[in-house]
C-alpha cells in the first residue's frame, strides 16, 4: 500500500514503541507523552527479564573462572594439609595469576557491553525524540487506534483538526471524530483492512470523507491508512488532511464550468438566431429589391430600344442587367452559407445532399452521402448535426487533403450515429499531444455534440485518413434556448 512519508514515520515510530523488550517503551510511557504533549500515565512494572547481550564467549570465559577458583581452592586446601611442600606453593602462584587474569579480561569484556549498551539506549531515545519530533511537526493529523478502534495516539495536528486535545481523545473510539450516518461504514472498513491489509483509501486517490469536530461540524477529508504488529494486537495509523479549501475550490470551478457551458449554449444559440434573422432579411428584403431593380431595367431597356437610341446605351443597360443577376446570385449564396433555407423547409437530409453538392462543385471534392430520406432528428439536433457535417468538411478542405469524403447518418435502437470519414493522409497531418489535429473546429464540434447530449469520436492513422464520429440520443428535441 503506499502511504505517505508523515505515515512511514508514524508507522517507524509505532513499531518502535511496540516492544519494550528492545530498550523501546510501549504506549503511555514518555515517547508517547512526547508526541502528543501530554503527561505520560503510570504504568504496571514489568517482570524483569535477562538482557541477552551475553555471547558464547563470555559464557565459556565465566565457566573457566568459576573452574580456576574451585581448582585454586583446590589447591589451597591441600597446600594447608600437612605434607611435603614440593610444587604445592608454585602451582598455588600459577593459578592464582590464571585466575586474576581471566577476571581481569571478563571486566574488560563487561565494560564494554555496559558502554555499547549505554550508546545503544541514547540512539535509541534519541531515534525516539526524532520520531516523535515528525509526528509533532506534521502538517497532517495522526491518529492511531487499537483493534477495538480505540484512540492511542493524537497528534498536535489532530488537536488542532478536531478541536480536542490529546488527553481528551486518547481511550476514546475512534467513531466520536466520525459523522453518525459514516461511522458503521468506517469501522467496518477498518475491520476489513485488518483482515485483508488491503484498503482504497490511499491519500489523493479515493472520494471525499467527513470527520466530525468536537463542536459538532462536519468537515471533508481524505485519509490514508496503515497497519502495525503490537505484540499479539494490530495498530491502525490513519493520516488525515483537511480538504474543505480544496473541495470549495472544486465546487466553485464546477460552477464555473457549468457556467461557461450554459454561456456557450446561449452563444450558439444566438448566433444560429442572428444568422436565421441575417439570411432571412439578405433572402427577403435584398432579394426583392435585387428583383425589383431587376425588372425595371428590363423596362428601361426596352423603353430605350422602342426610342430609338444609341446601341451603346443598349449595351450598357445590358451589363447592368447582368451585375444584377450576378449580385441576386451571390446574395442567394450567402444567405444560404448562414442559413440553408433547405434545412427549414425540407429537414437535415436534403441540406446535407445540398452541402455536399455545393462542397464537391466549390472544392472539387467528391462528397458520397449515406442516409434516409425520412430521418427526422428533430430542429435542434437538424441544426448541430448539420453545423457539425459543415465543420467537418472545412476541417477536410483545410487538413485532409482527400480526393472523396463520405458522410453517413444511421438510426439505431436509442440513438443516431454520424460519420464523417476522408481518405486524405489522416496521422500525417498537424497533430496536438492527444493525437488529434490541432483545429478550433474539433473544438466546435464537441460543443455542439454536446448540445445534443452526445458524445465524439476521433480515428486517423498515416495515410489512411480521418474519421469523425458523433453519436447522440434519439429523443433530442429540446432547443438550445430552452436549457437554462
Amino acid at each position: 500500500m503506499n502511504v505517505c512519508n508523515p505515515c512511514i514515520s508514524a508507522t517507524l515510530y509505532i513499531n518502535a514503541l511496540s516492544d519494550p523488550r528492545e530498550g523501546c517503551c510501549s504506549f503511555g510511557s514518555a515517547c508517547l507523552a512526547m508526541a502528543t504533549n501530554q503527561p505520560a500515565p503510570p504504568k504496571p512494572p514489568l517482570p524483569a527479564k535477562p538482557t541477552p547481550h551475553a555471547t558464547l564467549y563470555e559464557f565459556a570465559a565465566g565457566g573457566a573462572v568459576l573452574v580456576l577458583l574451585m581448582l585454586l581452592a583446590l589447591w589451597f586446601v591441600t597446600a594447608l594439609a600437612p605434607q611435603p611442600v614440593g610444587l604445592a606453593a608454585p602451582m598455588l602462584g600459577v593459578w592464582g595469576l590464571a585466575v586474576a587474569v581471566m577476571l581481569s579480561l571478563l571486566l574488560v569484556r563487561l565494560r564494554r557491553l555496559r558502554r555499547a549498551s549505554e550508546g545503544n539506549l541514547v540512539r535509541t531515545q534519541r531515534s525516539e525524540a526524532r520520531l516523535a519530533g515528525i509526528i509533532r511537526s506534521s502538517m497532517e493529523a495522526i491518529i492511531t487506534v487499537d483493534e477495538e478502534q480505540r484512540i492511542v495516539l493524537f497528534n498536535p495536528m489532530a488537536e488542532m483538526l478536531f478541536g480536542c486535545t490529546a488527553a481528551e481523545a486518547i481511550g476514546r473510539p475512534l467513531g466520536d471524530f466520525v459523522p453518525s450516518r459514516f461511522r458503521a461504514a468506517h469501522e467496518a472498513h477498518v475491520r476489513r483492512f485488518g483482515v485483508k491489509g488491503v484498503t482504497e483509501r490511499q491519500m489523493g486517490q479515493q472520494r471525499v470523507l467527513h470527520a466530525l469536530r468536537q463542536d459538532g461540524t462536519e468537515f471533508p477529508i481524505e485519509a490514508s491508512i496503515s497497519q502495525t504488529q503490537d505484540g499479539g494486537s494490530k495498530l491502525f495509523t490513519v493520516i488525515l488532511r483537511d480538504t474543505t479549501e480544496r473541495v470549495r475550490a472544486e465546487t466553485a470551478l464546477r460552477h464555473s464550468r457549468e457556467e461557461l457551458q450554459q454561456l456557450s449554449d446561449r452563444v450558439q444559440a444566438s448566433r444560429e438566431e442572428e444568422r436565421r434573422r441575417i439570411a432571412r432579411e439578405l433572402h427577403d428584403d435584398l432579394g426583392q429589391r435585387l428583383s425589383a431593380l431587376k425588372m425595371d431595367l428590363a423596362i428601361l431597356a426596352s423603353d430605350l430600344k422602342d426610342a430609338g437610341v444609341a446601341p451603346g446605351l443598349l449595351d450598357e443597360a445590358a451589363a447592368m442587367h447582368q451585375v444584377i443577376d450576378e449580385t441576386v446570385a451571390s446574395v442567394r449564396r450567402i444567405a444560404a452559407d448562414l442559413r440553408p433555407a433547405l434545412l427549414d423547409e425540407l429537414g437535415l437530409i436534403p441540406a446535407i445532399e445540398w452541402l455536399a453538392k455545393e462542397f464537391s462543385a466549390r472544392y472539387g471534392i467528391a462528397v458520397i452521402t449515406h442516409a434516409a430520406e425520412e430521418e427526422d432528428v428533430g430542429e435542434c439536433a437538424a441544426t448541430a448535426v448539420f453545423r457539425i457535417v459543415q465543420e467537418a468538411l472545412s476541417n477536410v478542405v483545410q487538413h485532409a487533403e482527400a480526393n472523396r469524403v463520405d458522410i453517413e447518418l444511421v438510426r439505431h435502437d436509442d440513438h443516431y450515429e454520424l460519420t464523417v470519414r476522408d481518405n486524405g493522409r489522416g496521422g500525417a497531418g498537424k497533430q496536438a499531444d492527444g493525437g488529434e489535429r490541432v483545429s478550433l473546429g474539433l473544438v466546435g464540434i464537441r460543443e455542439r455534440a454536446r448540445l445534443l447530449r452526445g458524445t465524439v469520436a476521433t480515428t486517423q492513422a498515416l495515410g489512411e485518413g480521418f474519421c469523425l464520429t458523433v453519436c447522440f440520443p434519439l429523443a433530442m428535441t429540446t432547443s438550445p434556448e430552452g436549457r437554462k
